[in-house]
């Protein structure tokens, strides 16, 4: 199984049509839950991780033969 990195403002292609007809969605916001618009009729919806993994497509304004550079956290400061 391929890791599939998302970056906010991809384009993906779901499997089920959202009701407007479209299949296209824009990355909102990433994290445990992804935040994604519809690229038809502009609604934002708020779907689970794993979820949106299992109902993706494809990528459509990337591709997905370009290597991304994985992005080390940077050590975290504490606050006092």
């Amino acid at each position: 199984m391929k890791f599939i990195q998302y970056k906010i403002g991809d384009i993906v292609q779901m499997k089920k049509k959202h009701p407007c007809g479209s299949q296209e969605w824009e990355v909102m916001q990433l994290g445990a839950d992804m935040r994604v618009k519809c690229c038809g009729c502009g609604r934002m919806v708020l779907i689970a991780r794993p979820k949106f993994i299992k109902g993706t497509k494809k990528i459509l304004n990337r591709d997905m033969n370009e290597k991304l550079e994985l992005k080390k956290r940077s050590e975290e400061s504490t606050m006092g």
